[in-house]
């Protein structure tokens, strides 16, 4: 079912054998916009670590008492490999940590989520011809780090992002909630992922392959909008023909 990232913050987080604590943010990989681990706020159990719960994990959600149910026992996650908060999300974590939970890495094939689940995460493929190579990149951004970024249509800036929709079954994200207050003043409107084409994460930008003009015909959205499948089908139609008459 599709949902508001903003709207699962706060969720309390159920494992098999009791609470550990509540949603606090998820991590996602925006190369092929699909939710990797959800961040749990533990308060003073594990303190000074972060506590990542990949979506093998997350056996589903509960709206009406907003609860998330986790397939682990509080001794699983309490022992599985560290990670500081201070610490970004390294290949070598993501290495121990799939192999303790004896979980299939997302990176290694079409396993369990998201619309395009598999990442490549071969060094060798990361450097570019004629180089000295680069480094190995993650590709994994804090859905809090990228809210209040501009989007960059083809045409210009035109509003900024507020929030992220996600389906809660695969963990694929669908869209971005833009706030287009200051350019089209008292318009929220969705902006589907087909027409992402990067994050500019150094400049604090979404360029997206629409115009403005397309932009300000979308439908507005409206927070108590009912997601279904309909909806969504109609609302990329309607993308697709107001960005082909730009």
């Amino acid at each position: 079912m599709l949902t508001k990232i903003k709207a699962l913050t706060g969720y309390t987080l159920h494992c098999r054998d009791g609470v550990i604590g509540k949603v606090k943010e998820f991590y996602f990989d925006d190369l092929h916009w699909t939710i990797r681990y959800l961040i749990a706020e533990t308060g003073d159990w594990l303190a000074g670590r972060q506590v990542l719960l990949s979506p093998y994990a997350l056996l589903s959600v509960n709206k009406t008492n907003k609860q998330v149910a986790i397939g682990l026992t509080k001794k699983q996650i309490e022992e599985s490999p560290p990670l500081p908060i201070d610490k970004p999300i390294s290949q070598q974590f993501e290495t121990a940590y799939y192999r303790y939970y004896g979980w299939p890495s997302y990176w290694g094939g079409a396993y369990a989520w998201g619309n395009h689940p598999i990442i490549i995460r071969d060094p060798e493929k990361w450097k570019p011809a004629n180089s000295g190579g680069k480094p190995w990149i993650p590709h994994l951004s804090s859905t809090v780090s990228v809210k209040g970024y501009h989007i960059q249509a083809l045409d210009g800036e035109i509003g900024h992002v507020n929030d992220c929709i996600i389906d809660d079954r695969t963990w694929a994200i669908n869209f971005m909630v833009v706030d287009t207050h200051n350019w089209i003043p008292g318009k929220i409107v969705l902006i589907s992922l087909k027409w992402i084409e990067r994050v500019g994460w150094d400049e604090s930008k979404v360029f997206v392959n629409l115009a403005c003009a397309a932009i300000k015909k979308t439908p507005e959205y409206a927070e108590k909008s009912l997601f279904t499948r309909l909806f969504e089908t109609t609302l990329r139609r309607r993308y697709d023909i107001i960005n082909n008459e730009y």
